[in-house]
């Protein structure tokens, strides 16, 4: 009964901040900006970029919240727009280098995410990453594109998606694997 309760909780506080409540739209933001921070901070690692990215998707979220119909989660939806925003800005900053040669050929590689218990270690592996590789590891890893809607987000091709993730893999499986080497020494 109370996981009914918290939902239609949930859903009466979305339908005042879709009339422009202030107080309802602050409370999804108490709600949800630490969870999305980290979202933002997978493909950006400096954190005041991190945070006015989180700050502009919030704002399109709320001049969007209308067309939120309550069908998935609110969470998903929000979520969403936070990594569009995310990708948005790397493009702006011109960071993110994506080469367009296909590398189709490269056979897939481990997740190195398997074999590492300590998150933080993970998180400045992945900040280390070339922006190109880090938006396909994200977009592809931890959000579940398909290479398909990866390849129409950073406009490259399918291949070029595929050949970054792979990269992406690869280079964060050396550096895990030499952190491990390093403290175990």
């Amino acid at each position: 009964m109370k996981v009914v309760n918290l939902h239609a909780k949930q859903n009466k506080l979305i339908k005042k901040a879709q009339k422009q409540d202030r107080v309802s739209q602050f409370r999804l933001y108490e709600k949800y900006s630490p969870k999305m921070l980290g979202v933002v901070r997978y493909y950006i690692k400096d954190l005041q970029h991190a945070e006015d990215v989180l700050q502009k998707a919030f704002c399109k979220a709320f001049l969007n919240i209308k067309s939120y119909e309550f069908q998935g989660s609110f969470e998903g939806w929000l979520r969403r727009i936070v990594v569009r925003q995310s990708i948005d800005f790397l493009r702006q900053q011109k960071k993110m280098m994506i080469p367009t040669e296909d590398f189709s050929y490269y056979e897939t590689a481990e997740n190195p995410l398997d074999e590492i218990e300590d998150i933080s270690h993970i998180q400045k592996a992945i900040d280390r990453l070339p922006d190109g590789y880090k938006s396909v590891f994200c977009l592809y890893v931890l959000e579940e594109y398909k290479h398909k809607d990866i390849a129409e987000m950073l406009n490259i091709d399918i291949g070029t998606s595929k050949s970054q993730l792979y990269k992406a893999r690869k280079m964060l499986k050396e550096q895990l694997q030499n952190h491990q080497l390093k403290s175990s020494q």
